[in-house]
C-alpha cells in the first residue's frame, strides 16, 4: 500500500499497534489531532466531538460490510462449484458495496489523516514556518471541501429520480434491489467528509491566526503575511486568465498537468488536486460548469460501481490478516534454518522471506515492517553491520509490490483496463528475477566487502533449533494460501476479486487455528482495511475524473503523434518513461505516480503497438525504485520509524537500500531488453 511519507505511518485511530505484530510502538488518537495541538480548536467545541462519534459510526458499519462481503462471495464460490446454484445477484451486490462502504468511510478515513498527499513541503513549512504551512493548509482544506460540496450537489438530482422511480438493479426476472439507498450513502458520505473539511478549514485557519498573532507580538507579522498573499493571487491571477484568455483544448491539459505538479508537490490531498484540475479543465473546454459537475457527480457513483474494484479491500485484508499471524516471522525463521551455513545467510534469508511472505501480502510497507522488526535485530546480533542490515530489509520489502498479489498491479489493472489476473501471472518470473538477483547482490557484498557481513561461524543456527518437518509446518499456511489465490486465478477457478475473497477467509482461518488473532486485532486489521481501501480507491476515483479531461483536451493523442514524429523511437520513449518515474518517485509514492502518468503514457504505447502487460510490469519495478530513493523512500522512513533506534539514522537506511535500487534499475533495463520474460506464461 503505497502512501505518502508521514501518512503511511499513521494507524487507526486509538489503535495501538503493538496489537498488530507487523507494525508497532506507533499510535495514533482519534483525539490527538495536530491541528487541534497547533490551537484554536476549542472553539469549535462539542458538536464537532458529536460528529466525529457519527463519522466514526458510519466507518464501523463499512468495516462491517466488507467483512461480510468476504463471507457472502465466499458462500457464492462454494454454491457455485460444489452445488451449481451460484448465489443470485453477488456481481451486482458487491459493485454497490463498494460504493456504499467507500463513502460510509471517507470522512473517518480523513480524520485519521490518510488521504494521500505529498508532505515534505507542507510538513517543513509547518515546522519552519507555521502561519505559511497552516495557510497553504487552509487552502487544501477549503478545496477538499468545495469538492465533496460538489458530489453532493451533484449527486442529490440523481437520488431523487432513483427515490421517484424507484430504480432498480441487476437482472429483471431473476435478481432486483432498490438503488437509492446506495445512491444516498454517496450524498452522505459525501457531505460527511466536506464538512470534515471543513472542520479542518476551521482549525487550520485557528492555527494560522494563533501563529500571526504571535509574530506580531514580535514585531514581524508583514513578513509572516507575505507568502499567504502570494499565493492567493497567483491562485486568482491564473483563475482570471484562464477565463479571460481563450486557449486550446491542448494547452489547458498542459496548464492541468503543470498545476497538478505544483498542487502535489505543494501538499493538497493528491485525490483533491485531480478532482480540482479535472473540474476545472472541463469546465474551462466546455464553457460551463453544469457539465463539469455532471461528468464529477456521474463518475462519483457510476464509475465506483465496479465488481472489480471488490479486489482491493479484500486483498488488503488477507494481506493484513497474514500481517498480523506472525506469518513473516516464521518464514524469516525457516528461510534462517535453510541458508545457516552460506555467507551472508541472514541477508539471503531476509530476501527468501520476504519474496514469500510478498506472496500472499502485496503490501512493501506490511514487508518492511514485519521484517524490520524480526531480520534487522537478528542481523545486527550475528555481526552484520546495520547499514547492511537496513538495507537489506528496505531494499528486499519491494518484492511485496511485484510479487503477486500486488496492488500496484490491481491499480495498473484498473487504470489500463487489463485484467489483474494476467498481470498476476506476469509477474512471477519477473519477482522471481528480482528476488534472486538480491540474493545474488548479497552474496557478492559478501564476498568483496566481508566486514559488512560477519563471521560465518556466529550465523550457524543450531541443527535442533529446526528441523524438516517443523519447517514444513511453519510454511505449510503461508503455501496453502499461495496455491489458494494464485492457482485459483491461474487455474481459471476464480476470479481476482473471488481470489481475494477466499484469500481473506483464509487468513482469517489460519490467524485463528495460530491464536494470533484476538477480535481486537481483528478489528484492528478492519479498520486500517477500511482507511487503506478507501485511500486507494478515492485516488482511483480522481484519477479517472482527470484522465477524462487529458482525453478530452486531446493531449494524449498530441503527446504520441509528437513523439511518433521524433526519432525518438519506442525504445527512446520507454527509456524517458522510466527516467520520469524513478524522478517521481523521489518526491511522490508510487500509485500517485501512477495515476498521473499512466493516463499520459498509456495513449502513447497504443500508438506504438506496445504490449500493455510488459508495460505494466516495467512501470510497477520502475516505480518501486522510487522507494528506497531520498527524499520521499517511504519504505526507508517506515524502517526508521519502526525500527525506533537513535543509532541508525534515515541517511544510512537510504545508502544502505542503494544497491538494491541499482539491482532492480538493471533488471527493469532487462526487461525492457527483453519483453517475452515478463509474457512466458501470458
Amino acid at each position: 500500500m503505497a502512501f505518502a511519507s508521514a501518512a503511511a505511518r499513521r494507524f487507526a485511530p486509538g489503535t495501538k499497534v503493538s496489537d498488530l505484530p507487523y507494525l508497532k510502538d506507533q499510535t495514533v488518537s482519534a483525539e490527538r489531532d495536530p491541528q487541534v495541538e497547533q490551537g484554536g480548536a476549542s472553539w469549535i467545541g462539542r458538536p464537532v466531538s458529536l460528529f466525529t462519534g457519527f463519522c466514526h459510526l458510519m466507518n464501523s458499519a463499512g468495516t462491517l460490510w466488507v467483512f461480510g462481503l468476504m463471507f457472502l462471495i465466499c458462500a457464492d464460490i462454494v454454491a457455485r462449484n460444489l452445488f451449481a446454484a451460484p448465489i443470485r445477484g453477488v456481481p451486482e451486490i458487491v459493485g454497490y458495496s463498494i460504493v456504499g462502504t467507500v463513502y460510509l468511510q471517507l470522512a473517518n478515513t480523513l480524520h485519521s489523516g490518510r488521504f494521500t498527499r505529498a508532505e515534505l513541503l507542507i510538513d517543513w513549512l509547518e515546522a519552519k514556518r507555521p502561519f505559511a504551512g497552516l495557510s497553504f493548509k487552509s487552502l487544501f482544506n477549503l478545496a477538499g471541501f468545495v469538492v465533496f460540496a460538489m458530489i453532493t450537489h451533484g449527486v442529490w438530482p440523481s437520488f431523487i429520480d432513483a427515490w421517484v422511480e424507484q430504480e432498480v438493479a441487476g437482472v429483471p426476472g431473476d435478481f432486483t434491489f432498490i438503488i437509492w439507498p446506495f445512491k444516498l450513502l454517496v450524498i452522505l458520505g459525501a457531505a460527511t467528509t466536506a464538512i470534515e473539511f471543513f472542520i479542518q478549514f476551521c482549525r487550520s485557519v485557528a492555527g494560522a491566526t494563533k501563529s500571526f498573532n504571535a509574530r506580531t507580538a514580535e514585531g514581524q507579522p508583514a513578513k509572516r503575511g507575505w507568502g499567504w498573499l502570494v499565493a492567493l493571487g497567483a491562485v486568482l491571477l491564473v483563475v482570471y486568465l484562464a477565463t479571460t484568455v481563450e486557449l486550446t483544448n491542448g494547452e489547458i491539459g498542459a496548464l492541468s498537468i503543470l498545476s497538478m505538479l505544483v498542487l502535489i508537490y505543494a501538499g493538497m490531498p493528491i485525490g483533491v488536486a485531480l478532482i480540482v484540475l479535472g473540474f476545472v479543465g472541463i469546465w474551462f473546454m466546455k464553457g460551463n460548469t453544469i457539465v463539469a459537475e455532471r461528468m464529477l457527480a456521474l463518475a462519483a457513483v457510476e464509475y465506483m460501481r465496479n465488481y472489480f474494484f471488490g479486489v482491493v479491500p479484500l486483498f488488503v485484508l488477507m494481506g493484513l490478516l497474514v500481517a498480523a499471524s506472525d506469518v513473516g516471522k516464521e518464514t524469516f525463521q525457516v528461510a534462517r534454518w535453510a541458508l545457516r551455513n552460506v555467507r551472508g545467510g541472514l541477508g539471503i534469508a531476509t530476501v527468501a522471506a520476504n519474496a514469500v511472505f510478498a506472496a500472499i501480502t502485496g503490501s512493501s510497507i506490511a514487508s518492511a515492517a514485519v521484517f524490520t522488526r524480526v531480520a534487522t535485530p537478528e542481523m545486527m546480533a550475528q555481526g552484520y553491520t546495520a547499514r547492511f542490515a537496513v538495507g537489506v530489509v528496505a531494499g528486499s520489502s519491494v518484492l511485496g509490490m511485484l510479487i503477486p498479489p500486488s496492488l500496484l498491479l490491481i491499480v495498473y489493472g484498473f487504470l489500463a483496463e487489463q485484467s489483474v489476473g494476467i498481470l498476476f501471472i506476469a509477474a512471477v518470473v519477473p519477482g522471481i528475477i528480482l528476488a534472486v538477483a538480491f540474493a545474488l547482490l548479497i552474496l557478492g557484498m559478501a564476498t568483496w566487502k566481508p566486514e559488512m557481513i560477519g563471521d560465518l561461524n556466529s550465523t550457524t543456527v543450531d541443527a535442533d533449533d529446526e528441523s524438516v518437518s517443523s519447517a514444513f509446518l511453519k510454511l505449510f499456511p503461508i503455501i496453502a494460501l499461495v496455491v489458494l489465490v494464485i492457482g485459483g486465478i491461474y487455474g481459471g477457478i476464480f476470479t481476482p476479486t473471488e481470489a481475494g475473497a477466499a484469500g481473506a477467509l483464509g487468513a482469517l482461518i489460519v490467524g485463528i487455528l495460530r491464536r494470533k488473532l484476538t477480535w481486537k486485532v481483528i478489528w484492528s486489521v478492519l479498520m486500517e482495511t477500511g482507511h487503506i481501501t478507501v485511500s486507494i480507491l478515492f485516488l482511483i476515483l480522481a484519477a479517472n475524473i482527470y484522465s477524462r479531461m487529458l482525453a478530452l483536451s486531446g493531449l494524449p493523442q498530441q503527446m504520441g503523434d509528437f513523439i511518433g514524429g521524433t526519432s525518438l523511437g519506442f525504445t527512446g520513449f520507454i527509456i524517458l518513461y522510466v527516467l520520469v518515474l524513478i524522478l517521481l518517485g523521489m518526491i511522490l509514492d508510487s500509485i500517485s505516480i501512477m495515476l498521473i502518468i499512466l493516463p499520459l503514457a498509456l495513449p502513447v504505447l497504443a500508438q506504438f503497438g506496445g504490449d500493455p502487460i510488459w508495460f505494466g510490469i516495467v512501470t510497477v519495478i520502475a516505480v518501486e525504485i522510487g522507494l528506497l530513493t531520498p527524499p520521499l523512500g517511504i519504505t526507508c522512513y517506515v524502517v526508521k520509524s519502526t525500527l525506533n533506534d537513535d543509532r541508525i539514522t534515515l541517511n544510512q537506511i537510504f545508502l544502505g537500500a542503494m544497491p538494491f535500487a541499482f539491482i532492480m534499475l538493471l533488471v527493469t533495463i532487462l526487461l525492457i531488453a527483453v519483453p517475452e520474460i515478463s509474457l512466458i506464461f501470458v
